[in-house]
């Protein structure tokens, strides 16, 4: 057993006991004493917290750095949740990171990817953080305008993604995720070891985040923010970045060469080397 389904049962078997109804959040301490902030670490749709465990927890362990995965209601450890997960929608994830938010020792740095942004985003509209970071961010006009992109250029998409999240994936399929989903330099092959991280989304989720209004909540906390994607995302391209960017007067930042799973791409280093950088600059 290696890569990805390693890292699966690894964090599977760390988890936060809590209470019922409240969030499962991954805890990965320090690998020595700081008194650095928590990061709080936010996962996409069609995945799950584990996929953090791959490349940058451990990195950032070694930085001194204590790191919390959310597992947003319906997804990874809470199988109780997934014969509900179309019930889920946006909302409760905000409730989900509202109560992880709560729940840790000081004020996080909130570390989001795709979905994951946009529930940090309505988050923010009440509540704070130390920072946020923004990776790979669904733009603030929702995701209508990559799926009518997927369409129309890349219809294989829709056709194997079901096979993908099931678990029934074929070496099309494999193809056909690589080449959405992470970065050229990287084979199809290679994509196998990842095929644990991915699961179903809420149906109510998607259909949210397909016609997701601008909002500007003009009570917001002005906190720091980043905001990185990578130069071959063909998710959300790298020219996509600046209006969320604008939105929070953050930094841009792109990975030359990283696909839209930028923290498991080859390009990984060069992504949590500048966050690093980012976030010894808060201090």
């Amino acid at each position: 057993m290696k890569g990805a389904a390693r890292f699966l049962i690894h964090f599977l078997s760390k988890n936060i006991q809590m209470p019922a109804n409240t969030p499962v959040i991954h805890r990965h301490p320090a690998h020595h004493p700081s008194t650095k902030p928590p990061l709080l670490l936010i996962h996409g749709g069609y995945s799950n917290a584990a996929l953090w465990g791959v490349r940058f927890i451990p990195y950032f362990q070694d930085q001194g750095y204590d790191c919390y995965a959310l597992e947003l209601s319906g997804h990874g450890s809470r199988p109780t949740d997934r014969a509900h997960l179309d019930d889920f929608g946006i909302d409760d994830y905000v409730a989900d990171l509202a109560a992880a938010v709560a729940s840790l020792p000081a004020a996080p740095v909130l570390i989001a990817h795709s979905m994951g942004c946009l529930v940090c985003q309505r988050f923010l509209e009440r509540g704070t953080a130390r920072a946020v970071a923004f990776l790979a961010p669904v733009p603030p006009t929702g995701t209508g305008g990559t799926a009518s992109r997927f369409a129309l250029t890349m219809p294989d998409f829709f056709a194997e993604l079901p096979n993908a999240v099931n678990g029934t994936a074929s070496e099309k399929t494999m193809r056909t995720m690589a080449s959405v989903y992470f970065s050229p330099s990287m084979a199809p092959e290679e994509t196998v070891q990842y095929l644990p991280l991915i699961q179903p989304e809420s149906e109510k989720a998607v259909a949210e985040m397909l016609t997701a209004p601008l909002r500007i909540a003009r009570g917001r906390a002005r906190i720091p923010a980043l905001v990185m994607g990578g130069s071959a995302d063909q998710v959300f391209p790298a020219s996509m970045l600046f209006f969320t960017a604008a939105s929070w007067n953050a930094k841009t930042l792109v990975i030359e060469g990283a696909g839209h799973m930028l923290m498991l791409d080859p390009q990984w280093p060069d992504a949590a080397g500048k966050l690093k950088a980012w976030l010894e600059s808060l201090a």
